[in-house]
């Protein structure tokens, strides 16, 4: 496939969507917060997911013996990095320091994805690409702050566990694409629901939670697994096989816009005037790049074509 004909067949706009629907998160995830720890809820998403496609597991197993010692290490961290240990990491960070360091350090998570797709997948990106980077950047932290000049990090444990949860997801985003080449986005999302699953019950374990729930968080919890979970992630990895690393991390961005706007449509939240600037800027750079991707001969990532991708 030459570099035009990628172009065409980009897919950052369904990338974007499925970063969308994690925006609805927030709302379904409020009422489980105020009931259950967050590995608990963690957990159960998973177990959830996993036995809905257990009867694909086999398939994807095969699928997965076929492949080589790389795509296994990747499907490793994906699951057990990407959707488990990162999520977790995340929510450490809040409990353990302030309510800002994460989300200023979570920014990093593109400039991650943008090295880690130049080492693992010999992706390069143009100078034209900082013309839809960095404004997507700037607009993420306006629109994550309220007062944007005024932010203070602290606590370096909370920082730590930041730029881990950070380069985890990363990592999750360009592995995802590496073993897209050779597993259908099926196999890969059960793949990756299904080796979450254990490092999910061991975080419970490791932090003494309970795996108990009522059935008064049933309806929660399997809107949660499923709409932002499993729907989300089967949307992103069919995205993911047609849109380089380096484009998909920034089409992610779409997942604070809307937590934005159901929070202030649903959960009584404010903005101030430069939160409503960045939400706007995020989403015209977001979508001038998947635009861009499409029409322009030039695209401002140069992928290198993987081989034997998978129908």
């Amino acid at each position: 496939m030459t570099t035009t004909e990628g172009a065409r067949t980009d897919r950052t706009w369904l990338v974007a969507l499925a970063a969308a629907l994690w925006g609805t998160d927030g709302l379904l995830r409020l009422g489980l917060a105020e009931q259950l720890p967050a590995s608990t809820v963690v957990f159960w998403e998973h177990l959830l997911v996993a036995v809905v496609l257990l009867p694909l597991l086999p398939s994807a197993l095969r699928a997965l013996a076929r492949c080589g010692p790389r795509e296994w290490i990747a499907v490793l961290v994906i699951g057990g990095g990407a959707s488990a240990l990162a999520t977790a990491l995340f929510t450490a960070a809040f409990q353990v320091g302030d309510p800002v360091t994460p989300l200023v350090l979570q920014k990093l998570q593109p400039v991650f994805a943008v090295l880690a797709a130049w080492v693992v997948l010999g992706e390069r990106t143009r100078a034209g690409y900082l013309l839809f980077a960095v404004p997507a950047l700037l607009g993420a932290w306006l629109l994550a702050f309220r007062e944007p000049l005024d932010v203070e990090i602290a606590a370096a444990k909370a920082a730590l566990f930041s730029v881990g949860a950070a380069a985890l997801w990363a990592a999750g985003t360009v592995l995802g694409r590496l073993v897209s080449a050779k597993l259908s986005s099926r196999d890969v999302t059960t793949l990756r629901f299904s080796v979450g699953l254990p490092f999910a019950g061991l975080i419970v374990a490791y932090q003494g939670d309970t795996y108990a729930v009522s059935w008064d968080n049933a309806w929660g919890l399997a809107l949660l697994a499923f709409v932002p979970g499993l729907l989300a992630l089967s949307l992103y990895y069919v995205g993911l096989r047609s849109t380089p690393a380096a484009r998909a991390t920034l089409a992610e961005l779409a997942f604070p816009v809307t937590a934005a706007v159901i929070g202030v449509s649903f959960l009584d939240a404010t903005l101030s005037p430069t939160q409503w600037l960045g939400l706007g800027v995020v989403v015209i750079a977001v979508t001038g790049l998947g635009w861009h991707e499409r029409v322009r001969r030039k695209p401002v990532v140069v992928e290198r074509q993987p081989a034997g991708a998978a129908p």
